[in-house]
């Protein structure tokens, strides 16, 4: 198993951890979509390693831990990378606040496709704070990218297309 994708499964295990760690009950509906955000950095800087094969994937397990409809986080997944994918190269330049505003709107896409699904399942939102995750990840959008941009450095993968 290379470098690149020891790094990669770590990320993504470590965004897992944190979607999945309990919160306190005032916190738990600001809580951040890490795993969309790690996804969103490693499609961006590695678009040849990371796809929506692994978004889809990831979806499924954020289903499965989540108890939600099977698929829901999946196609929300899905359709973030693939835009991505399409303008990674113009993700890649711009900087950090007009790469968190185009993000902002991605998890607010994805926030509003499992509203619809919740919704034609008869699954109301709880409270009108429904929207804050997108908020809070778009906060942290910069510390995560500088964070993994780091570690992608630290561990020598700085090549976007390196095999």
């Amino acid at each position: 198993m290379n470098k690149t994708l020891r790094i990669g499964i770590f990320t993504v295990i470590a965004a897992f951890m944190l979607a999945i760690m309990p919160l306190p009950e005032w916190a738990a509906e600001f809580r951040p979509d890490w795993v969309t955000l790690v996804l969103i950095y490693w499609a961006m800087a590695l678009p040849s390693k990371v796809g929506v094969t692994m978004a889809w994937i990831a979806g499924l397990l954020l289903d499965v831990s989540y108890g939600t409809l099977m698929g829901q986080h999946a196609v929300g997944l899905v359709l973030v990378i693939y835009v991505i994918h399409v303008q990674h190269q113009r993700l890649r330049v711009a900087s950090l606040l007009q790469q968190a505003i185009v993000i902002f709107f991605l998890l607010l896409l994805k926030q509003l496709l499992i509203l619809w699904v919740d919704g034609m399942l008869g699954r109301a939102p709880d409270s009108g704070l429904y929207f804050m995750p997108t908020l809070t990840s778009t906060l942290l959008w910069p510390w995560t990218y500088l964070i993994l941009r780091d570690l992608r450095r630290k561990f020598g993968i700085n090549k976007p297309y390196q095999f």
